[in-house]
């Protein structure tokens, strides 16, 4: 889940007009009417492989499509993509994408001004997936951040690329401000990475012991390493340049971690929550938000499983498949049925009364989940219901054919012999990995 600051300025203001008994937020609406049933060109070609299917804002060719259309439901790209080999994991990130195969190859697609796609510095932007051929090794895991991105390969090491401004990429203080192929974060040897989350400046690993190190921006206590002030009372420097072990979590022994915009959580294998990072959300540049700067535990929730962090607010899925959720509550983000703050884990009701929840992955403002094979989409629509008839419109994300926010979660129409595996919310574009059923 990963922001962009200019984006954020553009588009914070955006008035919201609530209609809660359609479940929408309503402006000059205008849904674009398309088939309901999904039809594969070459059906056969994705049977028997996960696929990826995107929709969103196609701007820079984030989508993967070959084009820098949006779309306003999902679309799957051809296998022959990535050479037909079945697809592992996906991830978004502001406006780039990286997809893993089950081979353990990374490809990239979208854009490239902070060489986050991996693949040099010689073009812009890709519309097409891209090879990552710096990782010299297999590929377990993958994160995409605002602008950098990541992979931890199949021996624990990580290997991460991109903007570099607040060393984010943890390659240490000398090291360039934009870093165009992928390089091995060389202060975590002796370690074994078992997974990686980048947020909008920072980042977050966990080891195969459980141990959790973070490095990057740090303002608002997002890296969960506590304020330093000089003799005279003055901050620090906030930003750590190489990897650094969060001793407030010293003993912890985490599974789960998650870098959002301005806060950082991650889980422990007792199923306790832990959160650090801007906090009180409510504000919206009235006054300073609140911060935790250690991490602290979010003790009114059910042993937990699953924490993702988007750009102000936070989901965890319970082990019993309860989807809970704080935060702010812009668009409907949070899919409460409202647009109200919440400072303390609501639970998500609707449909997943029904069937438990197993994903979920937070944007900007918007939220997807996977619950008995299939994708709900809540939170910001793109647009506000102003429907953009052309291809540059920032909206889609929901993949509900239309551009207005939804407060509830909303079931995604998509092929109905197909089920979801994997799902990834970027600032305003989302993807998903499918299998035939």
């Amino acid at each position: 889940m990963t922001i962009t600051h200019d984006c954020v300025k553009k588009l914070a203001q955006l008035p919201i007009l609530m209609n809660k008994k359609t479940k929408l937020a309503t402006g000059s609406c205008f849904r674009r009417w398309v088939s309901h049933k999904i039809e594969f060109a070459e059906e056969e070609l994705f049977k028997g492989k996960k696929f990826a299917a995107l929709w969103g804002n196609g701007d820079y060719g984030r989508l993967g499509l070959g084009n820098l259309h949006s779309e306003w439901r999902p679309n799957p790209i051809s296998p022959s993509a990535f050479g037909n080999q079945s697809l592992k994991d996906i991830a978004c990130g502001g406006a780039h994408t990286l997809f893993l195969t089950e081979n353990g190859d990374v490809y990239a697609t979208g854009l490239n001004d902070y060489g986050q796609l991996g693949i040099s510095d010689s073009q812009n932007y890709t519309t097409v997936p891209l090879r990552v051929s710096g990782v010299p090794k297999q590929v377990i895991q993958i994160s995409s951040g605002s602008h950098h991105s990541a992979a931890v390969t199949v021996d624990g090491e990580l290997y991460i690329w991109g903007k570099n401004s607040n060393g984010q990429l943890g390659l240490g203080k000398k090291a360039e401000k934009i870093i165009p192929i992928p390089s091995k974060v060389e202060s975590l040897g002796g370690l074994t990475i078992k997974a990686a989350s980048l947020g909008f400046g920072h980042s977050i690993a966990v080891t195969e012991k459980g141990e959790v190190l973070s490095w990057g921006e740090g303002e608002s206590g997002r890296l969960g390493h506590g304020h330093e002030s000089s003799i005279f009372g003055f901050q620090k420097t906030s930003s750590e340049y190489t990897p650094r072990l969060i001793k407030g979590l010293e003993g912890v022994k985490v599974k789960s971690v998650s870098a959002g915009m301005m806060h950082s959580a991650c889980i422990s294998e007792n199923g306790s929550v832990y959160f650090f990072g801007e906090r009180e959300l409510g504000k919206w540049g009235f006054g300073k938000a609140k911060s935790e700067t250690m991490p602290s535990t979010i003790s009114m929730l059910p042993f937990s499983e699953e924490v993702a962090c988007g750009g102000y607010h936070t989901c965890v899925i319970t082990n019993g498949g309860e989807l809970y959720t704080w935060g702010s509550n812009e668009n409907g983000c949070l899919g409460i049925g409202c647009t109200d703050v919440t400072y303390s884990p609501e639970r998500v009701e609707g449909p997943f009364l029904r069937q438990p929840v197993c994903k979920v992955s937070c944007g900007w403002k918007h939220t997807a989940a996977i619950s008995g094979g299939n994708i709900y989409t809540w939170g910001w629509g793109g647009s506000n219901g102003t429907f953009k008839e052309d291809g540059h419109s920032p909206g889609g994300q929901l993949g509900h054919g239309d551009d207005v926010d939804y407060i509830e979660p909303s079931l995604l129409d998509f092929h109905k012999n197909v089920k979801a595996l994997q799902v990834s919310c970027g600032f305003n574009h989302t993807a998903a990995l499918f299998e035939f059923a």
